[in-house]
């Protein structure tokens, strides 16, 4: 592991380093980077349409990750994980977006919620219990978002009622990543609703508890081979030993599980632009009209040139916020950053290749119609663009300054 980005350095020695390049990897994260390029092109790519149409993601493409080490990246080599760092989790989101967004998320929720919620919070008996089989085998689902509980995601419903030392749970879920796939589940709900976000505590559930159901699959625009379902708890038993932190903390879980998960996000909309961007280059070099390939027109090259800078810039912004967390140095506002502008480019960049493609592009026998699709989302989940913007702000207004 790069430790010079993984947050063993005191904060005094990283200061006084040499600032590398933040696009600049280490010999260990180029061939991490390099191992999920070439399942994202000789595994993923190939699969992703025909997994939208069907709004499946195939079990067997979900075993290949696992065993790529892609669903424990962070977990401790103890516990059957790689080790890696929250950076490398960056990189395989924005490499496998390139080809399919579904599998990007997927990855996304597992590595930067889940399985960091369990590392930071978690007892060393349930970090024993949950990270082997998170890194083995298990998916992950992360269940904060109800009815009348989105941007205002504190606005919970769902109750926890205390039984001796058990809890019992009640409340309905909706549009959680993974959920038809999870064997675990992450599920916030109110110890005391009349205590606002103090009475919230976030639960550890494993799918096979009774009580705890999948209800509706939604049939989504986008990244329809990820599954967003919705989760029912109906008297559902959960023991003391299954709270994760303390009683009435789970705000705090949430909001700072939550400010990794955005610089991911970041890093999904980055690799889309991308693909997007690539496929657009590659047509704009073959295809031909008025005897001379589009991209030697210059209205064409502005376009690959604007689209291109960014991409470029976007990815800037996700690498530093990466960076900053990984260093152990303050990081919300650059995450919120990242995802607001990254999501943006996403959307922006896809629509451009559309263009670039004409008429072919406007159809599915060409992937960069799935990839305009499956961008919308990103302005969407993980905090919208509003919410970044306001976070961004409150941030500036507070210190009067960004730097």
């Amino acid at each position: 592991m790069d430790t010079a980005t993984s947050g063993l350095f005191p904060r005094s020695t990283i200061e006084s380093m040499p600032a590398p390049p933040l696009t600049h990897l280490s010999e260990e994260e180029k061939l991490f980077q390099a191992s999920v390029e070439k399942f994202t092109r000789e595994r993923l790519a190939p699969h992703a349409r025909g997994m939208d149409a069907a709004g499946v993601f195939r079990k067997d493409l979900l075993d290949e990750m696992f065993t790529l080490g892609l669903m424990g990246i962070g977990i401790p080599e103890s516990y059957g994980g790689q080790d890696g760092s929250f950076f490398q989790s960056v990189l395989a989101i924005e490499e496998l977006a390139k080809a399919d967004p579904s599998a990007s998320v997927i990855v996304d929720v597992q590595n930067t919620l889940v399985n960091a919620a369990i590392q930071q919070w978690g007892t060393d008996e349930q970090k024993g219990r949950w990270l082997p089989r998170l890194a083995r085998d298990t998916v992950g689902a992360y269940a904060l978002s109800e009815a009348g509980s989105g941007s205002d995601a504190f606005a919970l419903t769902t109750r926890a009622i205390q039984d001796g030392s058990d809890h019992r749970l009640t409340g309905r879920k909706l549009w959680i990543t993974n959920a038809a796939e999870a064997g675990l589940f992450i599920v916030f709900a109110t110890v005391n609703p009349g205590e606002g976000y103090k009475g919230i505590t976030a639960f550890v559930i494993e799918r096979e508890t009774s009580g705890l159901a999948i209800g509706k699959k939604e049939d989504k625009l986008g990244i329809r081979a990820s599954s967003t379902c919705e989760v029912i708890l109906d008297d559902c038993r959960v023991a003391a030993s299954n709270v994760l932190g303390e009683v009435g903390k789970g705000y705090k879980i949430a909001i700072e599980t939550l400010n990794e998960g955005r610089i991911g996000i970041g890093a999904q909309m980055t690799g889309l632009a991308q693909g997007a961007f690539e496929h657009a280059l590659a047509y704009a070099k073959q295809r031909k009209q008025f005897g001379k390939t589009i991209g030697e027109f210059q209205g064409v090259q502005f376009q690959l040139a604007e689209m291109a800078t960014d991409i470029e810039a976007a990815r800037l912004l996700v690498y530093n916020a990466a960076r900053l967390r990984d260093a152990g140095l303050p990081f919300l506002t650059e995450a919120a950053m990242a995802k607001l502008f990254a999501s943006q480019i996403g959307e922006r960049t896809a629509s451009r290749a559309v263009e670039v493609l004409g008429g072919v592009g406007f159809t599915k026998d060409y992937p960069v119609e799935k990839l305009y699709r499956d961008a919308k989302i990103g302005r969407i989940y993980e905090g919208t663009s509003n919410m970044q913007r306001m976070t961004i702000a409150k941030r500036l207004l507070e210190r009067g300054e960004f730097r």
